[in-house]
């Protein structure tokens, strides 16, 4: 009986824990010094709830950031299982374009907290590069872009995608940039598949410039 009668409160305390990170994420691209208590009512929770989530203004940034580059590292397999090689890396890279938003929007908030926490936010590099990795060996397997390209030469390929104005149309440039990058990639394949993009992911829009470390 005592395993069924706390399940429902720890995923109401998970729930509760999503939703203070989703609306932290909005409020924080709009303005970096946005009043927790602000975050705290809009994502509709209590005080003593927001503060046994996230003691600091610095952990509650910082969390914000590790989620979103956690959602964009593990979907590379996830998108894996259900598309072809190339389509799941060109879709990735929308993924990355929206998460490139983010990690710009973020920037001054970031700052701030990794100042007071010393908390590298370079860290997640090497995640970033094992994703990238999982996607070029599924391809070169395939056949379905240039063989030869490694991780560090696809960081370098895309990383104009994080100098593009987050408060502009990021999106109709990013697919812009991406969709030549993937022309490029896809140049020389063994498979033959040159030309024609891929068919984009149509994931939640919109997240905020930076550099190309994650």
């Amino acid at each position: 009986m005592e395993p069924s009668s706390h399940t429902p409160r720890r995923s109401d305390a998970q729930r509760n824990r999503e939703r203070i990170l989703e609306v932290a994420l909005t409020e924080l691209m709009r303005s970096h010094d946005v009043p927790l208590s602000v975050i705290a009512k809009k994502a509709g929770v209590g005080q003593a709830t927001f503060y046994r989530n996230f003691a600091t203004r610095e952990t509650l940034v910082l969390e914000v950031y590790r989620r979103e580059l956690r959602q964009l590292t593990d979907s590379a397999a996830e998108l894996l299982k259900t598309r072809e090689p190339d389509r799941a890396l060109r879709a990735w890279m929308d993924r990355l374009a929206q998460y490139a938003m983010a990690k710009t929007g973020l920037a001054g908030a970031l700052s701030q907290a990794t100042s007071a926490t010393g908390g590298p936010t370079k860290a997640g590099h090497p995640l970033l590069l094992a994703a990238i990795g999982l996607l070029l060996d599924a391809n070169h397997e395939a056949g379905t872009i240039r063989p030869g390209l490694t991780a560090d030469d696809f960081a370098l390929a895309i990383a104009g995608v994080f100098q593009i104005d987050p408060n502009g149309d990021w999106q109709t440039r990013s697919t812009r940039l991406l969709d030549l990058v993937m022309d490029g990639l896809r140049a020389g394949a063994p498979a033959g598949r040159a030309g024609g993009g891929a068919a984009r992911d149509e994931g939640p829009a919109a997240h905020p410039r930076s550099s190309p470390d994650p």
